[in-house]
């Protein structure tokens, strides 16, 4: 799973968190009906905008949902799920971009795809995927031929990039292939005075997506000598900072101009839960679920120095009762040691079980299958303190309704 819009489900609620999983099924199970059971390794986080834009905007009729049938990532349960024109749309464009992200990964020689064999056969695949894109798009009025050419065009442009090069010149081409699949979502919907405006939200998101990714990917790919926009055109954080912020703002605006039939999901992810991507990338947030579970901060407050239970205490940095010094008797107690990797198959038979329940996606917390460490499911890694759920729904507690005007 890959994207930078990744909402907690405590701030989605229950209502919003139902529609938000019913776009993530949906084009999971589009990319699964139109091209195989492997195709569905490229679902991802930021490609259900698409579909929840096309409906949000769409007439309320029934045809928009269907009932699928029961599945592992969802313990084996039904569920409502998003389709039709809107979650196709989403799955060509999620082919042909992870095609993208493919070659580029391919050429840059990453991890196991330096090795020949394995490079081919990403390649074929890569290839495989963009046909497959070409022909859903091409089924729902849609030409991935624009997406293609963008790709093609950021590989020119990243070989000529250099110091003093600005950075929305490499970022160009991103901005032109997201603004394409959102402005699509209008026709779609049969609104098409929507296309204008969600073209300049697609090309603003688009620069976010792909300056974002750079900030998260400067570090490591600084230590595995890859090209990152950042390093080549010689950007300060600073800098991408205050295009980041930029670009928020303007997504803020124009979807004031886009008349949804039902814009609230629309409206967090994309006014709302933005901004705390761009806070996680630039490391200014911090997760309050984060604070409880290490131990920083427990139920009366952070842990107070200097009694005598504080083993960093007056004490010299020494427990007064280690060591035998127990003042009620009898042995030290000493909590019993953590349970210890699992072998090969015990871990391969805990994974299916992990999966077959569900917790990877939904559970807040779920145990490791061969290391047994206590790992986050995908909607429990969050950065909200879980004070205030809906967002603009409900509550008005947080920044929600005053950082945009939304009048929510």
């Amino acid at each position: 799973m890959f994207g930078i819009v990744r909402p907690c489900s405590h701030r989605l609620g229950e209502g919003l968190k139902t529609q938000w999983m019913a776009h993530l099924c949906g084009l999971c199970l589009a990319l699964r009906g139109d091209h195989g059971q492997f195709a569905r390794v490229v679902t991802n986080y930021d490609g259900l905008l698409i579909s929840l834009l096309t409906e949000g905007q769409a007439e309320r009729t029934t045809g928009w949902r269907r009932t699928a049938g029961p599945c592992p990532l969802r313990g084996m349960r039904t569920a409502s799920v998003a389709q039709g024109e809107g979650a196709r749309l989403a799955a060509a464009v999620s082919l042909v971009l992870a095609s993208a992200k493919v070659r580029d990964h391919v050429a840059d020689k990453d991890g196991l795809l330096a090795r020949r064999p394995v490079a081919l056969a990403a390649r074929r695949v890569a290839a495989s995927w963009g046909r497959a894109g070409a022909r859903t798009g091409s089924d729902v009025g849609f030409d991935t031929a624009v997406l293609v050419d963008a790709v093609d065009r950021q590989v020119g442009i990243e070989a000529l990039a250099g110091p003093g090069t600005p950075l929305l010149t490499v970022t160009e081409p991103t901005e032109t292939a997201t603004a394409a699949a959102f402005a699509h979502t209008a026709v779609l919907a049969g609104r098409p005075g929507n296309a204008e405006p969600l073209a300049e939200a697609g090309r603003l998101f688009g620069r976010l997506a792909h300056l974002l990714d750079a900030v998260e990917d400067r570090e490591t790919d600084a230590a595995s000598g890859a090209w990152n926009p950042l390093t080549a055109t010689g950007t300060p954080l600073v800098e991408a900072r205050r295009l980041a912020d930029d670009a928020l703002h303007g997504i803020r605006l124009v979807l004031r101009e886009v008349e949804f039939t039902d814009g609230k999901l629309a409206h967090l992810l994309l006014a709302h839960e933005l901004g705390r991507s761009v806070d996680r990338a630039f490391g200014t947030s911090g997760c309050g679920h984060q604070d409880h579970a290490d131990g920083a901060r427990g139920a009366f407050g952070p842990p107070q120095h200097g009694g005598p239970y504080n083993p960093q205490s007056p004490y010299d940095g020494q427990n007064p009762y280690a060591g035998g010094g127990n003042p009620f008797g009898g042995a030290p107690s000493f909590p019993p040691p953590g349970p210890g990797r699992r072998g090969f198959w015990a871990g391969c038979a805990a994974a299916i079980g992990v999966c077959c329940t569900c917790k990877v996606c939904c559970a807040d917390e779920f145990e490791g299958p061969w290391s047994r460490k206590k790992r986050e499911g995908c909607l429990g890694n969050c950065d909200c303190d879980c004070s205030c759920c809906e967002a603009c729904e409900i509550c008005e507690c947080c920044e929600c309704c005053s950082c945009c005007d939304c009048g929510l």
